[in-house]
């Protein structure tokens, strides 16, 4: 009987690593591949835009960095691999920024008019708090940004910015298709990833940290204290996206977490009515740049968006990862 049960055990084992990897792999062909794809492609039609329109008033150009920073924040919880090399994200996305890093460094690039705006090549030389979206936000909306200077040179900077990143969003998406799709779908005793669980762990890992940093950072830095919000600390608010980056942020989590639940249903389904419980509450919102936390009822309507994500937060803790038979662990928002 005792050599019975172990020849179970062992026959059951290559299910569950084929089911792991089966799990992985459409992650990576279905969701990963995908937006990092649309990301190279708008990004290139931005730069494309900006080079024939570079105007901070022209609805081609807004409509097309609209686009490329959809795409940006639909990957955006895909912090590992490519995204890493480099400070690729934080250079194509340089936000929070609470000390005004981004204001300053294009006040003085426009101030000297520094000639590495010149050559979009070099200018990966520049600081993080001047390139990718968030400065090409207040290059494009923010008023005394947007008119500073003289206007060739602001027009050539916003046309290398553009330049820039969608240099760097090719080159994430290039290494995505040519190596570390396979680097994660094929883990190795002297890989990146040692085993399947590994693969798991750094996924759920990336969904916990999307939640986390929607939370905490996207709902909560607006928010600030009842007695001292701080709506202008909103993610972009200045081109009126900040509630659209919540919205935009969950609907990939959403993808993820049910593509990591598998062929559990049950839990598939306490997932579905969870995102679809928060992403309803911020389609009743009616305040694109939380605007109105300084207000006790609006502020309690993003308040109750954040539990809602919160809650995600613990379905994804207590029981997607003993699901998984995995955790987290700790990622850079959880600090020492």
């Amino acid at each position: 009987m005792k050599h019975l049960v172990f020849g179970v055990i062992i026959s059951a084992m290559p299910m569950v690593a084929f089911a792991e990897n089966a799990v992985t792999s459409g992650i990576v062909q279905n969701h990963i591949l995908p937006r990092f794809e649309r990301l190279a492609h708008t990004s290139q039609k931005l730069a494309n835009v900006a080079k024939s329109d570079c105007s901070a008033t022209s609805q081609p150009l807004r409509a097309a960095y609209a686009d490329a920073f959809d795409a940006w924040i639909s990957a955006s919880h895909l912090r590992f691999g490519p995204t890493e090399i480099n400070d690729r994200a934080f250079a194509l996305a340089f936000w929070p920024d609470s000390r005004g890093a981004t204001p300053k460094a294009l006040n003085k690039l426009i101030a000297d008019q520094d000639p590495i705006a010149e050559d979009p090549v070099s200018y990966d030389d520049v600081s993080i708090a001047a390139r990718g979206f968030y400065t090409l936000e207040f290059l494009i909306y923010d008023q005394p940004l947007s008119a500073a200077g003289d206007d060739r040179y602001r027009c050539m900077l916003i046309q290398t910015i553009a330049a820039d990143t969608a240099v760097l969003s090719q080159a994430i998406a290039q290494e995505w298709v040519e190596d570390y799709g396979s680097v994660l779908q094929t883990p190795s005793a002297n890989g990146t990833y040692r085993s399947d669980e590994e693969v798991l762990q750094e996924l759920l890992k990336a969904l916990s940290t999307g939640l986390q940093f929607t939370s905490e950072t996207r709902l909560g830095r607006p928010l600030g204290t009842y007695q001292k919000p701080r709506p202008t600390r909103a993610e972009a608010w200045r081109s009126g996206r900040s509630a659209h980056h919540v919205e935009l942020s969950l609907l990939p989590l959403h993808d993820l977490a049910t593509r990591l639940a598998g062929d559990n249903d049950d839990l598939a389904t306490t997932l579905d009515v969870a995102f679809d419980r928060a992403t309803h509450e911020l389609a009743q919102l009616n305040d694109p740049i939380f605007a109105g936390v300084a207000e006790p009822q609006n502020r309690i309507k993003v308040e109750v968006i954040q539990q809602s994500v919160e809650r995600i937060r613990v379905i994804v803790r207590d029981q997607l990862g003993p699901e998984l038979g995995v955790a987290a662990g700790f990622n850079a928002l959880d600090g020492d």
